[in-house]
């Protein structure tokens, strides 16, 4: 198996194989996959899961894993939002490259019309879409205090919410006999908002402008 997929299905690789870098490994991704444009398919759902079940066997110091995901997904949405923000209706006639996909800008501009201010709690849940979402909220103006008010809400659910489910079910006998079962899982479940707009969109009848 290539070990990008690997990687992809036992994060734990990945984290342990930095070794004392390790925390900082993961800051650097959920950073990334916050508001870069070649962040949006780094698997940060279960990245997060894995490294509060490690935290649970004492690989982390847990309150610092916390603290560190958390602003490092505070501070990815911020930068995605002042780069939307100062480059605004250009980026949507820029050409795709190897780490820039326009339809997934597309895909969050359409989350967020249809979701408004809280896309940026929801899209945190989302693959690709939270990569982008910030972005969009810059590029639309969206007022800074109110993008502050739902980047802290959606930052705190995500990273500490999913970190403690790891960190909590981390000592069950279940999680450790299942534990590639539940990183599937994981990766399935949100894959699933982003494969039902696809297929959303495909049976939507085309306008001719």
């Amino acid at each position: 198996m290539p070990d990008y997929i690997l990687t992809l299905l036992k994060p734990e690789v990945f984290i342990t194989s930095l070794g004392p870098w390790a925390l900082a490994g993961i800051t650097a991704i959920i950073f990334a996959e916050s508001g870069l444009f070649f962040g949006f398919f780094l698997p940060g759902d279960s990245l997060l899961f894995t490294a509060g079940l490690l935290a649970s066997q004492g690989y982390f110091n847990f309150p610092l894993l916390l603290i560190f995901t958390f602003t490092a997904a505070v501070l990815g949405d911020n930068v995605g939002y002042w780069f939307g923000h100062q480059v605004g209706p250009k980026i949507f006639a820029r050409e795709d490259s190897l780490l820039f996909k326009k339809h997934h800008l597309i895909a969050a501009q359409k989350f967020y019309e249809k979701n408004g201010a809280k896309t940026i709690v929801l899209a945190r849940f989302v693959p690709f879409i939270r990569t982008f979402a910030p972005i969009v909220a810059g590029a639309a103006q969206m007022h800074y205090s109110t993008f502050v008010i739902y980047n802290f809400l959606g930052g705190f659910l995500w990273t500490v919410g999913l970190s403690s489910l790891g960190y909590f079910l981390g000592n069950l006998p279940f999680v450790h006999s299942n534990y590639e079962t539940i990183i599937l899982i994981i990766i399935f479940a949100s894959l699933v908002p982003v494969a039902f707009h696809f297929l959303k969109d495909l049976k939507r009848p085309k306008r001719i402008v």
